[in-house]
């Protein structure tokens, strides 16, 4: 027992070495990632989309500053946005550089290089169909590009690169599929749009099952591993505080979130991660991993002293106790963008700041690292 608490810091050193200066993943030797999701992993789809894309505040700065000054490689020239939802770099970013990969060029970006993966993700999209939705009187504002018109593209792709399905297996040997986050903006809606909490807890399951379709979709094409992430605490988000702010002090935890949308979001997940472990089982040679997006950002919220972080405001926004106003958002006339974002956990109080997400990313590339069975 002593020995193997000796050892654990030489570990953390070497893992800390590899993430630094040798790219973690890279011993994953992956060569390919793909991506489905929402606006936690979009790098430019719903910008190129008509008729709403360019009318998007995110095809616009300031969303996407940092990158003002240039190239990125993925379809950004300099000077314009690059239609993600933040001031620079997503997740998704962060981990395909670990991987040592090119960041991941949108589907609809039709001059981009695939060579290394796609990205299909669609800011504002939705698990379920939005037909499914208007079942539930729930309305899906932003664009209809939900995971099942993703999973199409996805199709579309693979039988345009790929001979025949062995071609495709061979190809995806050594890929990344992301399937997720999705089904945010399935309960965002809902909860904007007036639902109970027992009607948001009563759509999880049909959630889920679309989430595990998206996976075993990857894994018909020849997927051998695959992250699937669940949900934020959405009640730590400005957006939430900001609508359902109470003088209740039983109503926060001792992060100043909001308990009930919380809970909610660890139903959600743990529904997630049984239908992931379910999923294994019948997938014995693919390797399933759920993306624990909820104590990542935990995990940031509980560093953001020690990285300097202002943790209650957002970057980009105005008025009110978390400088945000749904009526007048960032990207609105005359709302500012704070001078330093790199002090902000929050970039517009819904998304968060490229330093925010480089944080979460970091922690998540450990906890990847060993579940997706890589070897060093």
């Amino acid at each position: 027992m002593a020995t193997k608490f000796l050892l654990l810091p030489l570990i953390i050193l070497v893992l800390s070495s590899l993430c630094t200066n040798a790219h973690l993943l890279k011993t994953c030797n992956f060569d390919q990632m793909y991506q489905l999701g929402d606006s936690i992993s979009d790098t430019g789809n719903l910008i190129r989309e008509f008729p709403i894309g360019t009318s998007t505040p995110f095809a616009r700065l300031p969303y996407g500053e940092a990158f003002s000054r240039g190239y990125i490689g993925d379809g950004t020239l300099p000077n314009n946005s690059t239609g993600r939802c933040s001031n620079g770099f997503l997740m998704i970013d962060y981990i395909a550089m670990a991987a040592g990969l090119p960041t991941l060029p949108p589907y609809k970006n039709v001059e981009a290089d695939f060579r290394h993966g796609v990205n299909f993700a669609v800011a504002g999209s939705t698990a379920l169909r939005s037909e499914v939705l208007a079942t539930k009187h729930i309305f899906s504002p932003v664009t209809n590009s939900s995971l099942y018109v993703q999973l199409d593209w996805m199709t579309k792709h693979f039988n345009s690169t790929c001979l025949n399905h062995r071609d495709c297996v061979e190809k995806l040997e050594n890929a990344l599929f992301m399937v997720g986050e999705i089904g945010g903006n399935d309960y965002n809606y809902a909860i904007f749009q007036g639902k109970t909490m027992e009607e948001l807890r009563s759509m999880v399951p049909e959630v889920v099952d679309a989430i595990m379709n998206g996976v075993r979709k990857s894994i018909s094409f020849g997927a051998t591993r695959v992250v699937v992430p669940g949900n934020f605490p959405i009640g730590c988000l400005p957006i939430y505080q900001t609508a359902f702010e109470t003088n209740i002090s039983s109503a926060y935890d001792e992060n100043k979130c909001l308990k009930q949308l919380n809970e909610f979001a660890m139903y959600h997940n743990e529904q997630l991660q049984q239908a992931i472990n379910k999923l294994k089982q019948e997938n014995p040679n693919a390797i399933i991993v759920y993306g624990d997006y909820y104590n990542a950002y935990q995990s940031l919220l509980q560093s953001a002293t020690s990285h300097g972080f202002e943790m209650e405001k957002a970057c980009c926004g105005i008025g009110g106790k978390y400088n945000f106003n749904l009526t007048r958002m960032c990207g609105a006339p005359d709302v500012p963008v704070c001078p330093d974002p790199h002090r902000y956990m929050s970039w517009d109080g819904v998304y968060l700041t490229e330093k925010g997400y480089r944080v979460m990313a970091d922690w998540l590339i450990y906890d990847f690292f060993t579940k997706l069975q890589c070897h060093f």
